[in-house]
């Protein structure tokens, strides 16, 4: 007798397919070589909720989308390259700022060195594995070093998408609201139409309000209940998770609706005044291209600054002003110094800054520092990262987990990777 799939399970089936046969066409794992900064192009994607974050070791875990049931996927460790760029409200941020159940956008690598991988090093095939009883749908890639993590606007604002609504569904301040991700201009004929859920605290941004769903109902942009359509209304999205009733597989919900440019522009403003007292009390990062060492530990750095920042922050860096420079881990954690990062840097003077023409890879900023010294220390080296504060910028204490006495001792420098699941 021929039996019959449920048509909830002819559904999955059908997605495990799908991904499955995009999976086995993806192109080959990359793994990025040190000194160099990676092609964005050659990094693998995928998007997640954020279940989980180290930090202080710029690390933590994210709950991989895929076909099937998301709430029993096991949430995937990931760790920041040290030049990769975490983006919120479209604007720099830092893994703190961004809050826990935030569905994310990624672009990761395979571990550059394994050996020091602050996160689980799994097979190279493991995106291809199957996961919860679907098969090729592997909800935990290799490719869990980060070159970029954004959030939803900053992933539509940098790829020159919106979310067009299409429908609302509205009952006691609750409902499901129907949208479409496609470009600014046009319209995609691929884009498939989304049911996301919003409730009362659903926040609502326009121009410099921010107003509830009551609001829009009072003014009688939305209705008291029932359905109303929206005719492709242009907006942007915060998308979030939360547990879901009706055994629904995935269904995201949404936390922020940015009405207009104003108000996104206003969000991205508040975002990157953070992220700058940020980086001012933390150090901007870089790496080392050369040392050109002189007599009795004097010496000439040359040095490339990561990218992702403001521009303000590039502009500290002048030709003759003091600096200070101190040598960090992967994580970009501070070392060489038992009271913070100023106890053992090395101090000096820029000698010069210079732009790189052409085309300046993500991850760099494209600008290089001839840094000099009098007293060169052992973690300033080529192809080491280091932390640089021009002396303008405040000298602080930072908090006793973001720096390392010396480095010496790995659980130290990565507090191990045991907090996390056996793959």
């Amino acid at each position: 007798m021929m039996r019959f799939l449920h048509p909830t399970w002819l559904v999955a089936l059908c997605l495990s397919l799908s991904l499955f046969t995009i999976a086995s066409t993806a192109d080959e794992p990359f793994r990025p070589e040190a000194g160099t900064f990676p092609a964005l192009d050659q990094a693998h994607s995928y998007r997640g909720e954020l279940v989980f974050v180290d930090h202080a070791n710029r690390r933590g875990s994210i709950r991989v989308q895929g076909s099937g049931m998301f709430f029993r996927n096991d949430p995937h460790p990931f760790a920041m390259l040290p030049y990769g760029i975490v983006r919120y409200h479209d604007a720099p941020a830092d893994l703190r700022d961004i809050p826990l159940g935030t569905v994310l956008h990624v672009r990761a690598f395979l571990p550059p060195d394994p050996t020091i991988s602050a996160v689980p090093v799994l097979p190279v095939n493991n995106k291809s594995k199957d996961a919860n009883h679907n098969r090729g749908t592997g909800i935990a890639p290799a490719e869990n070093h980060v070159l970029l993590l954004e959030d939803e606007p900053s992933h539509c604002q940098r790829e020159g998408l919106v979310w067009k609504l299409k429908e609302v569904d509205l009952k006691n301040s609750e409902g499901m609201i129907v949208a479409r991700r496609e470009p600014k201009e046009g319209s995609d004929e691929n884009a498939t139409e989304e049911s996301m859920t919003f409730d009362a605290a659903t926040r609502i941004w326009r121009g410099r309000e921010c107003l509830l769903v009551e609001d829009l109902i009072s003014e009688g942009t939305w209705p008291t209940s029932g359905k109303k359509s929206l005719d492709g209304q242009t907006v942007l999205l915060g998308i979030t998770w939360k547990p879901t009733p009706d055994g629904v597989f995935t269904r995201f919900h949404i936390s922020d609706i940015w009405l207009d440019d104003e108000a996104m522009q206003r969000a991205a403003r508040k975002q990157t005044e953070m992220h700058k007292a940020f980086i001012r009390s933390r150090w901007m990062p870089a790496w080392i291209d050369a040392v050109e060492y002189g007599k009795f530990g004097r010496a000439k750095v040359t040095a490339t600054l990561f990218g992702g920042m403001d521009e303000s922050l590039y502009a500290d860096f002048k030709k003759d002003a003091p600096a200070m420079m101190n040598a960090v881990e992967q994580t970009l954690k501070h070392t060489h110094g038992a009271y913070g990062p100023a106890h053992m840097a090395s101090r000096g003077s820029i000698l010069e800054v210079t732009q790189t023409t052409g085309e300046v890879p993500l991850g760099s900023s494209g600008i290089q520092i001839h840094f000099e010294t009098d007293l060169i220390i052992e973690g300033i080296r080529p192809g080491r990262v280091v932390r640089v504060r021009p002396t303008n910028w405040p000298k602080v204490q930072l908090p006793r987990e973001e720096y390392l006495n010396n480095g010496s001792n790995m659980e130290e420098r990565f507090p191990t990777p045991a907090i996390f699941p056996k793959y």
